[in-house]
């Protein structure tokens, strides 16, 4: 009975914090990977690291309801946090949006079991249509910018309290950690109203 009643509190409890005007800078996306309609009526970071647990569980969940929904364009925040296995998977990703297979590159890393090394990695690439080679030259001549997404993307976070991964920004609305699909669709909803 208690378990019950914890869940349908959890299910009518206001879902995220309002960060208010500090959100407006990082929803503008400002260089960062975006995916979904350009009339959405949310906007949504993701603030995410490929070998995150807690991401890699909360990404189905966000799909889902993203595509539910069909109003949310989701910015891709990279903070690889997770070492260096991390960073290289980040900057695949980033060097992918070059060649336009970002969100495809991003939802294979999100559920791809292997361990992450250049093989797996030239498997995800290619295997979204795109190049390996090409990812590769991209990333030799923009190391420069790949690194300084990464710098942003975690004064970023770090300015609206995120203190890991992941982090979901849905207008002024900030929720901490893996969420369920029916916390993404609440989080939109609020989103909505709090504009």
């Amino acid at each position: 009975m208690a378990g019950a009643v914890g869940q349908v509190l959890r299910r009518t409890a206001p879902i995220g914090r309002d960060i208010g005007p500090r959100a407006d800078a990082i929803l503008a996306g400002g260089g960062s990977p975006e995916n979904g309609p350009a009339d959405a009526t949310v906007r949504l970071a993701v603030f995410t690291d490929y070998r995150c647990p807690a991401c890699r569980h909360a990404f189905p969940a966000m799909e889902e309801a993203v595509e539910c929904d069909g109003k949310v364009r989701v910015i891709y925040k990279d903070w690889p946090i997770f070492g260096p296995p991390s960073e290289r998977a980040a900057s695949v990703a980033l060097a992918s949006a070059e060649q336009g297979i970002y969100p495809a590159v991003h939802r294979a890393l999100m559920t791809n079991s292997r361990i992450i090394d250049d093989d797996m990695l030239r498997d995800v690439v290619t295997g979204a249509g795109g190049d390996w080679s090409r990812a590769m030259r991209w990333l030799a001549a923009h190391a420069g910018l790949v690194a300084g997404r990464f710098r942003a993307n975690r004064r970023e976070a770090y300015a609206i309290g995120l203190s890991g991964t992941p982090g979901f920004l849905a207008g002024p609305m900030l929720v901490m950690g893996a969420i369920e699909t029916d916390d993404f669709r609440r989080l939109f909803a609020r989103a909505r109203v709090a504009r």
